[in-house]
């Protein structure tokens, strides 16, 4: 997929610390090359300059364009969820409920930790161009 200058995108990290990770990012520009984007980041900032949003240069495999937005609905048992903290959406799974709490374990990390249902959205991925839920991918 092309993505040009203005584009809303999330950029899904294959760094070390954070794998399984999303951060909502505009893209500036596309390199010479064409593989790369040049984006802004809405919520992580600079190391030098923290009053700065941070900006860097991303594989176009990393990147997708950000997913619909739902309203908040509950979650069961063993669902895919992406949950909100650390400034970005990070893919985990529904251990349990507890009225509005959900605790969701993270396997790239090995820890479990606790969310209101607001900080959580359904598991997307996208595939060939459409947004596939996690539930429809695993039949």
């Amino acid at each position: 997929m092309e993505f040009v200058k203005g584009d809303q995108v999330e950029v899904c990290s294959k760094e070390d610390g954070f794998l399984g990770s999303y951060f909502g990012a505009t893209v500036l520009s596309k390199t010479p090359e064409g593989s790369y984007y040049k984006v802004k980041y809405k919520n992580l900032v600079s190391e030098k300059d923290q009053s700065k949003p941070l900006i860097e240069v991303i594989s176009a495999d990393e990147l997708r364009p950000m997913p619909p937005k739902s309203l908040p609905v509950m979650f069961r048992f063993q669902e895919k969820v992406d949950a909100l903290d650390k400034d970005g959406w990070w893919v985990g799974e529904v251990t349990a409920v507890r009225g509005n709490m959900y605790s969701v374990y993270f396997s790239t990390t090995g820890e479990e930790l606790q969310y209101p249902l607001y900080s959580l959205r359904r598991h997307l991925e996208w595939v060939n161009g459409d947004w596939v839920s996690s539930a429809r991918r695993q039949q």
